[in-house]
């Protein structure tokens, strides 16, 4: 076994797959262990490569495996994919992250540390019981659709005729209905609750994380996307250029190109779902308060380069399209902030030469 120079490893729920090889890529180790037996196991062999699916448990896994000696780089599961053999199973899995962590093209995930391991988490949580919220009240809707009244969209709406229905001269809801839309009422009151709280521990993250601080002077960026970005990138060392962000996230457009004929798609919407929503909505606030007019003078309110290039933008391609290109543009800068440690500058981000962008 000393001759074993990278290890692929397959991560599941009760089993691990180990396939070890050399430099020439013949295969030395084939071993299936248990979650116990992993770590000691491990122990024993030479300090090489590891590579290993960013999946479930793979950061736990990669820290634990650094502290023992190893160099350990995790991949997305769809680019290890690639290098798997057909009739996938276990044993070819660990042979395919052996295989595509030694490839030059190979892109790789950052290791998250327990902070961003904390931001994530909350993010989560809080993202669930948003979810349950607006479930529950597109349920509530419904329900009083059927009994022929109807709801404009939005949380503020609802609660405001829910307190006009359930009062006991309202002959609206028949008793057994105010009943149960009193329950429902109490359990969308929790759940926004709890929306608050995690939202405030976000905020509070922000505010202690120097990375967040700088990225919120970004336009467009507030506390929920600057910590969902670096619970996710951590200081954005595995991209080399801002762009490589906005297209690892899905903010660049697909093509369809051949020889001489250039077609340009939608974009990819490839990524992180949950953060690409989140830099779109930033894009959106930040394209409206560029388009902001003073009362007084009818002139807008913020002249700035960046909010003169926003306003043509919106001009030239249109409000939507605007907002997904602030996004793209955001998430270009956000590399760059966090490598160079520096903040955002409208002139410079606009600079002629802003290449590292």
């Amino acid at each position: 076994m000393s001759d074993v120079t990278v290890i692929g490893i397959d991560i599941a729920k009760n089993v691990i797959q180990i396939h070890g090889a050399d430099s020439r890529g013949k295969r030395l180790i084939k071993k299936r262990v248990s979650r116990d037996g992993f770590l000691p196991f491990m122990v024993n062999l030479p300090k090489c490569l590891i590579g290993i699916e960013a999946c479930g448990g793979a950061h736990h896994w990669a820290k634990e495996l650094v502290k023992l000696g190893f160099e350990v780089k995790l991949m997305s599961p769809h680019r290890v994919k690639k290098y798997a053999d057909h009739n996938k199973n276990d044993a070819r899995d660990a042979e395919a992250c052996a295989e595509a962590v030694t490839r030059a093209n190979m892109r790789f995930v950052s290791v998250k540390t327990d902070a961003q391991l904390d931001m994530q988490a909350v993010h989560r949580v809080r993202s669930y019981y948003v979810k349950q919220r607006t479930g529950l009240m597109n349920m509530m809707r419904g329900l009083l659709l059927e009994s022929g009244i109807s709801i404009p969209k939005g949380q503020s709406y609802l609660e405001k005729k829910l307190l006009v229905l359930l009062e006991e001269e309202n002959q609206n809801l028949r008793s057994e209905e105010k009943m149960l839309f009193k329950r429902l009422k109490e359990d969308l009151k929790n759940l926004e609750a709890e929306v608050i709280h995690h939202t405030s521990k976000i905020e509070k993250m922000a505010k202690e994380d120097d990375a967040c601080q700088r990225l919120q002077t970004i336009e467009g960026v507030g506390p929920l996307s600057a910590t969902a970005i670096v619970a996710k990138i951590g200081n954005g060392s595995e991209f080399q250029k801002g762009r490589d962000l906005s297209g690892y996230l899905g903010l660049v457009p697909g093509q369809c190109s051949s020889g001489e004929k250039q077609m340009l798609l939608g974009i990819t919407k490839h990524g992180d779902r949950y953060i690409r929503q989140l830099l779109v909505h930033g894009g959106r606030a930040c394209v409206q308060a560029s388009l902001r007019l003073d009362k007084k003078t009818g002139a807008y309110t913020k002249n700035d380069p960046h909010s003169a290039w926003v306003r043509n933008l919106a001009d030239r391609i249109g409000m939507n399209k605007a907002c997904v290109a602030v996004a793209n543009k955001n998430a270009r800068m956000m590399v760059a902030i966090l490598k160079n440690k520096t903040v955002f500058s409208a002139e410079l981000a606009h600079h002629e030469d802003n290449n590292g962008l």
